[in-house]
Formats: C-alpha cells, structure tokens, sequence
C-alpha cells in the first residue's frame, strides 16, 4: 500500500504514452506501423519496470530536512533552509513541494533541484510574514527521479512543525547599536546640538573657571561673600511609554502590514535604543479599554517581557476610547514621563473630537504623537493628469496631504510633538524624535 502511494508517474511518461497512442492512430492508415508500436509499448513498461526498481531498490534513497528558525520576524525575509542528502549511486531530480503555513497564501510552490550521487545539497527560499501569531508547517514533501524521469517515488519528512512570528527582532538588531553609533547619519538619524537644563540639583559650590554662569546662585553668593553655583547632575532612567492604538484607525494596511503592526516593530525597536540610554521602557495598548500594559522598568528582563506582550497584542479595531486613554494615564503614571502615542488621522474632525484628551495628557507628561501619511496619495499627486476624474482625484489627494500637515500643526499649538511619518520610515524617525528629546533635555 506505501508502495502505491508514494509511486507517482512523470509528465515524460504520459507524453511517450500520447505518442504511442498517436502511432496507434497512424496504424489505421498505415497497418505496418501496428506491430512496432505493440513494441513501443513493450519497451515503455520496460523502461518503466526499471525506473522502479532503481527507484526502491534502496529503502533509504534521500534523507531530506526543513532548518526553519526558531521565530519568524514580522514583515521581514526570513531564509528557509532544505537540506537534501543522495543516498543513491546515480544523479536524481528532486521536486520540493513545501507545505508552508496557511498565511502565505502560496497555492503553487515547487523547487527542482538535481543532486548529485552520494552526496548533499542545500539550498532556501525567503518567508515574510505580515501578521504575528502561530504558523504551522505541513510535511516537506520531495518527489524523486532517477535519470530515466519516467516515474517519481514521493518522500515525506519534516511533518507539523509550528513557529510562533515575533514583532520584528531582525529590526532590533539592526538598530541595536544604533544610540552609540559613530556614523548615525547614515541610518537617517540626526546629531543635535544639547541645549537647556534638564538637571536634578546636586549641591551648591564656590565658582571655578569654566563652570556656567547662568548657574550662579545669588543667595548664597550673597551669604558667603564668594561667588557660589549651583551643580546639578544629569536626570537618569527618565521613563518612557510607548502608547499604541490599536483601534480600527490602525488597520489600514501598507505593503501586506497593518498600520498596528508598524507601531509594534516601531515600539519593540525603540524600547531597546530607550534602555540601552539608560532609560526605563514601558508600553501599553488601548481601544476600547487600556491594555496590554508593561510598567516602565530598567531591568535586564525589561526588553523579553516587552517581546512576550508584543506578541500577544490582538483586536477586533474597534473605536478607540481616548477619554480612557486620559484616564488611565492620569492615574497609572504619577511621574512625569515621555509618552510616544502611536495613532492616526485623516482629518481635522477626527483629530478635534480627541483634541482635549490629548491636551489633558500634555499637561502632565511630554506627549509626541506619530501618526502616518498615506503614501497611496503622493503616486495620485505626482501622476500626470489626463482626464477629467485624474484631475478631481489629484485634488482631493492633496486636500487630504495638506490637511495631515494641518493636524501638525494644530497639535504643536498646544505643545504637543509630532511625527508625520511614512509607515516604511516608522521606526528611524520615531528613534529620531526621542533622540532629539534626550538631547535637547525637555523631558
């Protein structure tokens, strides 16, 4: 019976099989050709017989396995390895049927690859995930020839393996480093230039060379007859929540992501540049009701525990609450602290129905909102006009174009920061802004 299922004619059988059938056609009109095709037949199921037999004669042919990694990485590439080992004496063709996950949506994979006798070969393919979640592996199925290419013996290995894909930890590599880089403009980010005094008083001293005269403390100066300043110390482990929407304005999606998903890989990557400057990283997420919430901490553990919750965000985008949102921030987090929300809006309505949300929030703690362009609208804009509609279209793309930057602006009117941002960009600009910010000290 495993015989049977694994045994699988080729396409080269079935066309000498239509030639012999089409010689048995000319037979009728030329009766000497009827006997050599009975031959053609004979030589066919020989030819066949034998093909079989190199094929099973050796119960362990190949050796085939699937190298997957132990996660995926949201919205990346990630390499797929297939080592095949020839156990045979002569060449062989291998078809690669992979059953990957579901997500994929891949009805026609197939890899043809020749081995060589007696020995292995490896080679991959990509998989780019574009949710997070469990994806499950089917078997690796390889459909084995021998020279002759008549029939194929099905080999079956690697059977339900399931990996889980993680917000995107190849971006957290990349970036890793990225806060004590020498050659930061090459990764887009800026060098800004320290300005103003966010100190915590460490003691009052005499004046000595060098020392900022704008500290000189006059009091004391007066007290003891000596010029006397006052010394401060830069604040540390200044702490930092990243706020995510995960509402229905985050479902838009951009190259196969959901705008939800961007701010995931965003928040994962910038919380490790926030703890590697010795800052506290924390997060949570909020549509309806505030959730998935990871306290601002600076421990060794800090970055595994941001991961796990990551991973587990899900929604059903329902409307998002923001007077919750004010709420919650107004009783979960007593100390001061920057809070990067990562939301969107289309329209000025959109952005006045939460405006005093958002104002309540800024009055306590440093509020930078990322929200993101649509990047659909500038092949709109920059396409050349033609028709009636293609000038209506080029019209309303740049209303909705100026009125983002509108939302900008109205934002900073009452001291909030933003980041306009295409979501392909996300993550440089979102680190940009926090580095300006700890460089500028105005938390």
């Amino acid at each position: 019976m495993n015989f049977i299922k694994s045994l699988y004619l080729n396409n080269f059988f079935f066309y000498v099989l239509i030639g012999i059938i089409g010689l048995f056609w000319c037979a009728f009109i030329f009766p000497n050709l009827y006997h050599a095709v009975w031959y053609l037949i004979l030589v066919l199921g020989t030819f066949t017989a034998i093909d079989i037999l190199l094929l099973y004669i050796n119960k362990t042919g190949i050796e085939g396995e699937r190298i997957i990694p132990e996660k995926l990485s949201n919205g990346d590439l990630n390499p797929i390895t297939i080592v095949i080992k020839n156990h045979y004496t002569f060449s062989i063709l291998v078809k690669v049927i992979d059953e990957i996950p579901f997500q994929f949506q891949v009805r026609d994979f197939k890899i043809l690859k020749t081995v060589k006798a007696s020995s292995q070969k490896e080679f991959g393919y990509d998989l780019r995930p574009t949710e997070r979640g469990e994806y499950h592996f089917g078997a690796l199925n390889l459909y084995v020839s021998s020279p002759l290419r008549l029939v194929s013996r099905r080999y079956e290995f690697e059977e339900n393996k399931m990996v889980p894909t993680y917000p995107s930890f190849i971006q957290l590599r990349k970036y890793d480093l990225l806060a004590f880089s020498n050659n930061l403009f090459q990764y887009g980010i800026k060098r800004i230039r320290r300005i103003g005094h966010t100190m915590e008083f460490e003691q009052i001293k005499e004046y000595v060379q060098g020392d900022d005269l704008r500290t000189l403390n006059w009091k004391a100066t007066a007290k003891k007859n000596a010029l006397m300043v006052n010394q401060f110390q830069d604040e540390k482990s200044q702490s930092v929540y990243m706020a995510i929407d995960k509402g229905r304005v985050m479902q838009m999606p951009f190259d196969g992501l959901s705008l939800l998903d961007y701010a995931i890989n965003s928040s994962l990557v910038l919380s490790n540049v926030i703890l590697k400057k010795q800052d506290k990283a924390g997060l949570f997420t909020f549509s309806k009701k505030v959730e998935n919430r990871v306290f601002a901490e600076k421990r060794a553990s800090q970055m595994q525990k941001i991961l796990e919750t990551l991973y587990n965000v899900k929604t059903d985008f329902f409307e998002s609450d923001y007077s919750r949102l004010y709420v919650d921030i107004k009783k979960s987090i007593n100390q001061r602290s920057l809070i990067i929300l990562y939301t969107n809006f289309e329209t000025m309505d959109g952005l006045n129905r939460q405006l005093p949300y958002l104002k309540g929030i800024a009055k306590s703690h440093l509020l930078v909102v990322v929200f993101f362009q649509n990047t659909e609208l500038n092949s709109i804009i920059n396409k050349k006009t033609e028709t009636i509609q293609e000038i209506y279209d080029k019209v309303i793309a740049e209303k909705f174009m100026f009125e983002k930057r509108l939302i900008a602006n109205e934002l900073k009117k009452y001291g909030i920061h933003t980041v306009l941002t295409q979501p392909e960009n996300l993550t440089l600009d979102a680190i940009n802004k926090y580095l300006e910010i700890k460089s500028r000290g105005i938390l």
